[in-house]
Parts: structure tokens; sequence; C-alpha cells
């Protein structure tokens, strides 16, 4: 039968050695100021820590985030990443702290590592959900919509208010808009006001809500079911439908049947397709 290479054909790369036991230990390469990694099953989950800046995504710590999520994305062994926060609030967005008197260039700084932050939760081949606990704002609210997957508690709520201290939540709506649509997004971006969880599950910002004390099992119970399938078709999925998102239907088409077919060479899909004739689980090996 033939087989197609994996990292070739997909340029991922499932079968690098599990090093997340290396974070955040003396000596380590992957030491975060900013930031908890620990290993639960087959999932990573990061944990923005600084709950008394709010969780503000200051550059220290966007660029610890980005450098983490590079790892994950290259740890065979990690097949979803859930992104939590301590404290009672997710995200707070920008640390304003560091947003006044600054020079162009750095302005562009700033929201360049933050756009390159957004970008990176797309691309590693693992699914990226949000735990969110509490509220999430201004850049805080686009990484949840930047996110592949979300789950908020009730007491969760997202807004993007930079309209109210004169600075519009301009990157922050790239996120958003393809997250909720236009008219949804532009009512937050120009009014600023607080959207709760429950009409955020109905915009499509987040895929559920659950009970605050629920929060940790529902999106450890969500990576558990990425992590039965193939890490393999799971990565191919989710490189295909950020790409195809935003093509016309005739490209997207061209895109997805060349991608299903390739993917059908794959040893994983052969094995798939075997079990559920044989009506037997698979045995997946990421090939």
């Amino acid at each position: 039968m033939q087989t197609v290479d994996s990292e070739y054909l997909f340029r991922i790369d499932v079968g690098v050695p599990n090093r997340l036991r290396e974070y955040n230990q003396p000596g380590s390469d992957m030491n975060f100021d900013n930031l908890l990694i620990t290993r639960e099953g087959a999932a990573a989950v990061v944990t923005l820590h600084r709950p008394q800046r709010r969780n503000a995504l200051s550059l220290a710590l966007m660029q610890e985030l980005i450098a983490c999520l590079r790892q994950i994305g290259g740890d065979g062994e990690t097949r979803a990443v859930i992104l939590a926060a301590a404290g009672k609030v997710f995200c707070s967005g920008h640390d304003l702290s560091e947003m006044t008197g600054r020079s162009l260039s750095e302005y562009r700084h700033i929201f360049d590592v933050c756009s390159e932050l957004m970008m990176q939760i797309q691309a590693i081949p693992q699914p990226v959900i949000a735990e969110v606990q509490g509220i999430a704002t201004a850049a805080g609210c686009q990484l949840v919509a930047a996110c592949d997957l979300a789950i908020a508690s009730e007491d969760a709520a997202f807004a993007t208010p930079g309209v109210k201290i004169g600075l519009f939540c301009t990157t922050p709506m790239v996120a958003l808009t393809r997250a909720i649509g236009r008219k949804r997004a532009l009512q937050m971006l120009l009014t600023g006001e607080m959207v709760p969880a429950r009409t955020a599950a109905e915009w499509g910002l987040v895929n559920q809500v659950v009970p605050a004390a629920d929060l940790p099992s529902a999106t450890r119970q969500l990576a558990a079911k990425i992590a039965d399938a193939s890490p393999l078709v799971v990565s191919i999925g989710k490189q295909a439908f950020y790409t195809q998102i935003d093509l016309d239907q005739p490209k997207a088409y061209a895109y997805a049947k060349e991608v299903m077919a390739m993917n059908a060479l794959a040893s994983d899909a052969q094995e798939g397709i075997g079990a559920f004739l044989a009506k037997r689980p698979p045995c997946w090996t990421g090939k």
C-alpha cells in the first residue's frame, strides 16, 4: 500500500518526544515568569499567571506564550492545549502601563507581537481550548476568539472596550469578526459593552457555558475527546480549516479535495477505515 510522508505533505511533525516535563524546571531552556505549564494526560495546560495585573498581556507575557506554543507544537505526545488563567480575570487585554509615551515603532512592535501570538495559536497542530473563568476584555477577548475552541464559566463576560478609552480595538476586531460575524462584532466594538457568557455562546464566541465549578472538567473532557483521534488527522484538519475558511468556495473545494485525497493515503486513514469496517478500535501511529 502506498503511504505518504506526513511532514512532507502536511508540514507537521507528530513524532518529537515529549518535552513538557522540562518546562519551568531549573536549568530548562523554557523557564517562564508569567506562565505555568502542566501536563494532564494528553493535554498541556498553559495558565496565564499575572493575577495581580488581571493577566494583562504584557510584551513579556506575549513573547513567553509564543515560545511556549512553539515548543508544545513540536511535542508529539501532546494532543490538545488548554489555555487557562489564574485569579478571577481571564485576561484584561494589553498591559496599559506599557501603552503610554511610546514611539510609533514601539507601538508597532507591541501589536506585531500580539498578532504573532494570535496566529501562533492557530498555527500549531494541536487544538487550543480557552478555559475562560472570568472576564476577557480587549486583547483578552481577542485571545479567546483566536483559540480553536472555548468553554466559559457562567461568571465569564466579554468586551472590546477600547472605544471608551480612545484606543479602538482594531487588532481584536480581526479575530472577533471571524468568530461572531460583522454585525455582532461591530456592536461589541462600537459600544464596548460587556457580553455575558450565555450570549457569547449564542453568538459563537465560545462553544459552551458551564457552572464555574464544572469548568476545569469540561475543558479536560473536550481535550480527551480530541485526544482519541489520530494526532496526524487532527493536525491536517486544523491546518486545512484555517486555510480554506477565507477562500472563495471554488478555491476552497479545490484545496479541500486535494488535502482529503492525500489524507486518504496516510496510514492512520487506512487504519481508521479498516478498523471501522472490522468493527474494532483503531490503533493510531500518527503517520
